[in-house]
């Protein structure tokens, strides 16, 4: 009676179908096929998981004093966090949705690349950054996903975002999935360590997310976030950590939410450009051309910053730490 009951309910909220676009996956080559798969992973099956996932990459990334060093120095994220979140997600969704070699993922990635070429950025911070867009949502939907990832899945990640990496001029790029994930722990081993900017962009993202949601709960939505960053992120941005319940209370929710969303029909559109609630681009998703994506060029920075001199008027900007050279 109750086996009944339960088909009966799967058949009402379209549980048995809940897996077929795995299957779909599942049919295909995971390097040969990777952009398809990983449109299908980040687009359908685990849209809000990415997006959770990838926010707490940044943060991570921030945790290098040379790329949070830079960042202070553009006065990007003092000024314009919000707008900076919104690009970073556009941009990457375009890349996902429509493929990198697509049009408007190539005018995507030349808006990503004319950006980064500006400064004078290590190779190593930017094989770094890509690195977290693969495994960082791995280890996400690992915990707090309705279903894990497959092996499927997790080596499209890798090819697509070392394809990425390639067209935007990244060397050095370590050609198996494994090899890659060394660097990464090897990387956060020898670079995570506290620096004044890395705190400042830190309070900077913190309080963007704290600000989506009613002023009532932030105090708590700052607490839950912090408990999800772990110990090196925490001292390297000197936060303090939250109180012992929070972390559990929160992981437990999450945990909750994925068992819910595993009841639910596959979806059937994709989030990836359809985010309703893009707080920068008026009628979005339809209010943007990728062209006025990205920060613009930089006229107030220390010129040590730049690949290319700017005008003497420039004014120099204290960090703790300077550019290679």
């Amino acid at each position: 009676m109750v086996a009944g009951l339960r088909a009966r309910l799967d058949s009402v909220l379209g549980v048995r179908d809940r897996y077929a676009r795995l299957a779909t996956i599942l049919a295909l080559d995971p390097e040969r096929d990777h952009q398809k798969i990983l449109r299908l992973s980040a687009a359908y099956e685990f849209p809000w998981d990415y997006r959770r996932a990838l926010e707490l990459a940044l943060f991570r990334t921030y945790c290098v004093p040379s790329i949070s060093a830079l960042l202070a120095a553009t006065g990007e994220f003092a000024n314009r966090a919000q707008r900076r979140y919104d690009d970073t997600a556009l941009l990457m969704g375009e890349l996902v949705e429509h493929g990198y070699d697509s049009p408007r993922g190539r005018e995507s990635l030349r808006v990503v690349n004319g950006m980064h070429r500006r400064y004078r950025i290590d190779n190593g911070d930017m094989k770094y950054v890509l690195s977290t867009f693969v495994y960082d949502p791995i280890a996400w939907i690992d915990q707090f996903g309705w279903r894990r990832l497959t092996d499927h899945e997790r080596l499209a990640a890798f090819h697509f975002y070392r394809a990425v990496g390639q067209r935007m001029g990244i060397t050095d790029l370590p050609e198996g999935y494994a090899e890659f994930a060394e660097f990464k722990r090897d990387y956060e081993h020898t670079h995570f360590r506290y620096a004044t900017t890395n705190h400042e962009i830190g309070c900077y993202t913190l309080d963007l997310v704290c600000s989506w949601y009613p002023r009532p709960v932030r105090p708590l939505v700052a607490q839950v976030v912090l408990s999800l960053l772990d110990r090196g992120m925490l001292d390297a941005f000197a936060f303090t950590a939250p109180p012992a319940w929070v972390g559990p209370a929160a992981r437990s929710a999450l945990r909750t939410r994925a068992a819910l969303v595993q009841l639910l029909p596959p979806r059937r559109t994709s989030r990836l450009l359809r985010d309703p609630r893009n707080r920068t681009y008026p009628g979005y998703p339809n209010g943007y051309r990728i062209s006025q994506l990205g920060a613009a060029p930089p006229t107030d920075i220390d010129p040590r910053w730049l690949s290319r001199p700017i005008p003497a008027q420039s004014r120099a900007t204290d960090s703790d730490v300077l550019p290679p050279g």
